[in-house]
Protein backbone atom coordinates (compact mmCIF):
# COMPACT_ATOMS: atom_id res chain seq x y z
CA UNK A 1 0.00 0.00 0.00
CA UNK A 2 1.19 3.71 -0.90
CA UNK A 3 1.65 5.77 1.65
CA UNK A 4 3.01 9.77 1.66
CA UNK A 5 4.43 11.75 3.94
CA UNK A 6 6.02 15.03 4.81
CA UNK A 7 10.03 14.59 4.03
CA UNK A 8 11.56 14.92 7.49
CA UNK A 9 15.67 14.75 7.66
CA UNK A 10 15.71 11.27 8.44
CA UNK A 11 14.15 10.99 4.44
CA UNK A 12 16.61 12.46 2.89
CA UNK A 13 18.90 9.43 2.42
CA UNK A 14 15.72 7.96 0.41
CA UNK A 15 14.94 11.50 -1.00
CA UNK A 16 17.65 12.13 -2.85
CA UNK A 17 18.10 9.29 -5.67
CA UNK A 18 14.85 10.88 -6.90
CA UNK A 19 15.69 14.02 -6.79
CA UNK A 20 19.06 13.10 -8.62
CA UNK A 21 16.42 10.86 -11.31
CA UNK A 22 14.21 14.15 -11.65
CA UNK A 23 16.90 16.42 -12.28
CA UNK A 24 18.66 13.84 -14.72
CA UNK A 25 15.49 13.44 -16.34
CA UNK A 26 15.34 17.28 -17.15
CA UNK A 27 18.99 17.62 -18.33
CA UNK A 28 20.43 19.48 -14.88
CA UNK A 29 22.71 18.70 -12.81
CA UNK A 30 22.55 20.57 -9.65
CA UNK A 31 24.95 19.27 -6.73
CA UNK A 32 23.99 16.79 -3.99
CA UNK A 33 24.83 19.38 -1.46
CA UNK A 34 22.77 21.60 -3.26
CA UNK A 35 19.91 19.69 -3.47
CA UNK A 36 20.13 18.75 0.18
CA UNK A 37 20.27 22.08 1.24
CA UNK A 38 16.99 22.81 -0.67
CA UNK A 39 15.35 19.96 1.07
CA UNK A 40 16.80 20.76 4.90
CA UNK A 41 15.46 24.64 4.28
CA UNK A 42 11.90 23.40 3.05
CA UNK A 43 12.25 21.07 6.47
CA UNK A 44 12.95 23.91 8.23
CA UNK A 45 10.00 26.23 7.37
CA UNK A 46 7.63 24.57 5.68
CA UNK A 47 4.90 27.31 6.42
CA UNK A 48 6.95 29.80 4.64
CA UNK A 49 8.62 28.34 2.58
CA UNK A 50 6.83 25.13 1.34
CA UNK A 51 7.19 21.17 1.45
CA UNK A 52 8.31 18.32 -0.02
CA UNK A 53 6.07 14.70 0.31
CA UNK A 54 7.53 11.46 -0.48
CA UNK A 55 5.76 7.90 -1.61
CA UNK A 56 6.33 4.59 -0.62
CA UNK A 57 5.32 1.42 -0.45
CA UNK A 58 6.68 -0.36 2.73
CA UNK A 59 10.43 0.44 3.02
CA UNK A 60 11.05 1.42 -0.72
CA UNK A 61 10.93 5.25 -1.67
CA UNK A 62 8.59 5.07 -5.03
CA UNK A 63 8.82 9.38 -5.65
CA UNK A 64 8.21 12.70 -4.63
CA UNK A 65 6.55 15.98 -4.89
CA UNK A 66 7.98 19.36 -3.76
CA UNK A 67 5.52 22.21 -3.46
CA UNK A 68 6.53 25.95 -3.13
CA UNK A 69 4.34 28.82 -1.30
CA UNK A 70 3.56 31.33 -3.49
CA UNK A 71 1.15 34.20 -4.41
CA UNK A 72 -1.41 34.41 -7.40
CA UNK A 73 -2.66 38.23 -8.04
CA UNK A 74 -5.05 36.96 -10.62
CA UNK A 75 -7.14 34.84 -8.11
CA UNK A 76 -6.27 37.16 -5.16
CA UNK A 77 -5.03 34.24 -3.25
CA UNK A 78 -1.95 32.49 -2.04
CA UNK A 79 -1.32 29.22 -4.29
CA UNK A 80 1.20 26.46 -4.23
CA UNK A 81 3.37 25.62 -7.24
CA UNK A 82 4.07 21.27 -7.46
CA UNK A 83 7.90 22.12 -8.72
CA UNK A 84 8.56 18.97 -8.97
CA UNK A 85 6.91 15.28 -9.42
CA UNK A 86 8.99 12.18 -10.18
CA UNK A 87 8.49 8.66 -9.38
CA UNK A 88 10.79 6.50 -10.46
CA UNK A 89 10.52 4.21 -13.45
CA UNK A 90 9.89 1.02 -11.89
CA UNK A 91 7.35 2.49 -9.75
CA UNK A 92 4.98 4.31 -12.77
CA UNK A 93 1.60 2.76 -13.40
CA UNK A 94 1.44 2.32 -9.56
CA UNK A 95 -0.62 5.11 -8.68
CA UNK A 96 1.89 6.97 -6.99
CA UNK A 97 2.02 10.22 -9.36
CA UNK A 98 -1.65 10.80 -8.49
CA UNK A 99 -1.31 10.02 -4.84
CA UNK A 100 1.44 12.56 -4.87
CA UNK A 101 -0.81 15.11 -6.62
CA UNK A 102 -3.87 14.48 -4.37
CA UNK A 103 -1.93 15.05 -1.41
CA UNK A 104 -0.71 18.27 -2.76
CA UNK A 105 -3.85 19.49 -3.16
CA UNK A 106 -4.26 18.79 1.16
CA UNK A 107 -1.36 20.56 1.87
CA UNK A 108 -2.37 23.17 -0.24
CA UNK A 109 -6.20 23.21 1.29
CA UNK A 110 -4.29 23.02 4.72
CA UNK A 111 -2.10 25.80 4.46
CA UNK A 112 -5.24 27.86 2.93
CA UNK A 113 -4.30 27.90 -0.84
CA UNK A 114 -6.76 28.35 -3.09
CA UNK A 115 -4.96 26.74 -5.93
CA UNK A 116 -2.18 24.27 -6.83
CA UNK A 117 -0.24 24.96 -10.11
CA UNK A 118 2.68 23.40 -11.56
CA UNK A 119 4.15 22.73 -15.33
CA UNK A 120 5.57 19.87 -17.53
CA UNK A 121 7.85 19.47 -20.63
CA UNK A 122 5.38 19.47 -23.93
CA UNK A 123 6.95 16.10 -24.74
CA UNK A 124 6.14 14.81 -21.55
CA UNK A 125 2.99 12.73 -22.68
CA UNK A 126 3.16 9.98 -19.72
CA UNK A 127 2.81 12.72 -17.25
CA UNK A 128 0.26 14.88 -19.14
CA UNK A 129 -1.58 11.56 -19.22
CA UNK A 130 -1.34 11.79 -15.34
CA UNK A 131 -2.51 15.04 -14.86
CA UNK A 132 -5.91 14.76 -17.50
CA UNK A 133 -6.77 12.04 -15.47
CA UNK A 134 -6.94 14.12 -12.07
CA UNK A 135 -8.80 16.22 -13.86
CA UNK A 136 -6.04 19.67 -14.31
CA UNK A 137 -6.86 22.09 -16.35
CA UNK A 138 -4.49 22.53 -18.84
CA UNK A 139 -2.83 26.48 -19.11
CA UNK A 140 -2.22 28.22 -22.55
CA UNK A 141 0.86 30.30 -20.76
CA UNK A 142 4.25 30.30 -22.73
CA UNK A 143 6.91 30.56 -19.57
CA UNK A 144 10.06 32.70 -20.09
CA UNK A 145 12.84 32.85 -17.19
CA UNK A 146 15.82 35.46 -16.59
CA UNK A 147 18.96 33.98 -14.72
CA UNK A 148 20.17 36.90 -12.28
CA UNK A 149 23.49 34.94 -11.38
CA UNK A 150 26.68 36.59 -12.34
Amino acid sequence: MIEISRVAEQDLAELLPLVRGYCDFYEVTPSDDELLALSRALIADPERDGVQLLARDGAEALGFATIYWSWATTIASRIGVMNDLFVAPAARGTGAAELLIHACVDECRSHGAAELTWQTAPDNERAQRVYDRVGAKRSQWVDYSLSVRP
